[in-house]
């Protein structure tokens, strides 16, 4: 039994270093400008995404459970706390990008002392320290999508469209038709097995029932949505929910997020570059892709047809994050990868769940209301981090993360 809880830490201690430096590296080409700009106030600044992750090993482990430790800066945890309030005042969301000081190197400084102090630690932490390491390593791997789809957005605020690193180019083909999964029906069980990690919102683990349907062998792509922009789609508003025909109104929203006026070229993170009809199209609302939906004679998956069809699919295929540098959704049929795939299904708690105890309860349980579910995973996604119960989730205008479209029929 020590043999094999050395082995546990151990693990944890290899997973947790290359965490950490996957953010690092993912910062290392960035100035200290351009880590500090907050481009809206949904997306935060690269340099808070670096100190947040920080923050939160340092709180929720080392301050909590390591006795002795002394906070590096008292004053930084009123700028980097995000949305826990059982941890008291913090410096306002919308605001982010008004913290010029600590500059980026005083936050790497930081990364690395408390990187130092938990591989101190971790060889003698008990068990309820080491699961918050745990969660730590899975908050970290969000933060570090959300640095890139942060990032775009910030580059794309820029009128010189600058590039973060350089992509493959667009392969210039139009995708094959897509095909259609006979989907289960019936009760099914969905939710996280117990005895492996996952978010509370993700469990208990319970019956749902599923109605006859199909499900799409492939995610929309831009090709697809080219032709639903010249039939009219974003001027028809029998397509459209009445909150998104206002938001499309209200919006002046013609095309998907950082698509250029031409319907031919977008920005990226490899700069301005042309379409690759074939990838999955990315950057959408909730509010389009119910109307392309409609447009196409179907409808969005429920999280639960999406979980049943694809339960036993490898998490760990398709297009994701394995290294620092610039993203893009890429042409192929992995469920898993390119673009997260907007559900019908609100963001809701599942029958009997409950909140983790103490601060760390308020990570999900508390944004239950005005979301919905997307599931799969994004070109931005780190390898590992997603499976088949994992719930993101979103408001339906947000579209600023890589978020797409599979869809479902009935039958």
């Amino acid at each position: 039994m020590a043999r094999a809880d050395e082995l546990q830490r151990e693990t944890l201690a290899s997973r947790l270093a290359a965490t950490r430096a996957l953010t690092l590296a993912l910062a290392d080409p960035l100035s200290d400008a351009d880590a500090t700009i907050q481009p809206h106030p949904d997306a935060s600044p690269a340099k808070w995404h670096l100190a947040h992750t920080t923050w939160f090993f340092e709180t929720f482990v080392l301050r909590d459970h390591v006795r002795g430790y002394r906070l590096h800066d008292e004053r930084w945890p009123f700028l980097f706390n995000s949305y826990y309030n059982g941890e008291g005042a913090r410096h306002e969301r919308a605001r982010r990008g008004m913290i010029s000081r600590p500059t980026l190197d005083e936050v790497r400084d930081w990364r690395c002392a408390v990187d130092a102090a938990l591989a101190d630690a971790l060889p003698h932490l008990p068990p309820q320290p080491l699961a918050l390491v745990e969660l730590g390593i899975h908050h970290e791997q969000q933060h570090q999508e959300l640095f890139l789809t942060d990032l775009l957005a910030t580059f794309a605020a820029n009128p010189l469209e600058p590039a973060y690193g350089a992509l493959p180019p667009p392969s210039g083909e139009d995708a094959s038709p897509p095909g259609w999964i006979e989907g289960r029906e019936g009760l099914f069980e969905i939710g996280s097995d117990a005895g492996r990690f996952a978010f509370d919102c993700e469990n208990p683990r319970h019956r749902a029932l599923v109605h006859p349907h199909a499900i799409a062998d492939r995610c929309v792509t831009n090709g697809e949505w080219i032709q639903f922009i010249a039939d009219g789609g974003y001027r028809t508003a029998s397509l459209w929910l009445s909150e998104g025909w206002d938001w499309v109104e209200a919006n002046r929203v013609d095309r998907p997020l950082y698509w250029h006026e031409d319907i031919a070229s977008a920005f990226t993170l490899g700069g301005a570059r042309a379409i690759d009809r074939a990838a999955p199209v990315a950057h959408l609302s909730y509010y389009e892709a119910d109307a392309f939906a409609r447009w196409a004679g179907a409808r969005l998956p429920t999280e639960t047809e999406w979980e049943a069809a694809f339960a036993d699919a490898d998490p760990r295929a398709g297009h994701q994050l394995d290294r620092a540098g610039p993203v893009a959704p890429t042409p192929g049929n992995d469920p898993f990868g390119n673009v997260w795939q907007w559900t019908q299904s609100a963001y809701l708690p599942y029958p009997g769940f409950a909140p983790a105890a103490g601060t760390v309860g308020e990570y999900n349980g508390k944004f239950m209301c005005g979301q919905f579910v997307l599931k799969g995973a994004s070109c931005a996604t780190p390898r590992g981090h997603s499976r088949a119960t994992y719930r993101n989730f979103f408001p339906p205008a947000a579209r600023w993360q890589f978020t797409g479209v599979r869809l479902a029929q009935d039958r």
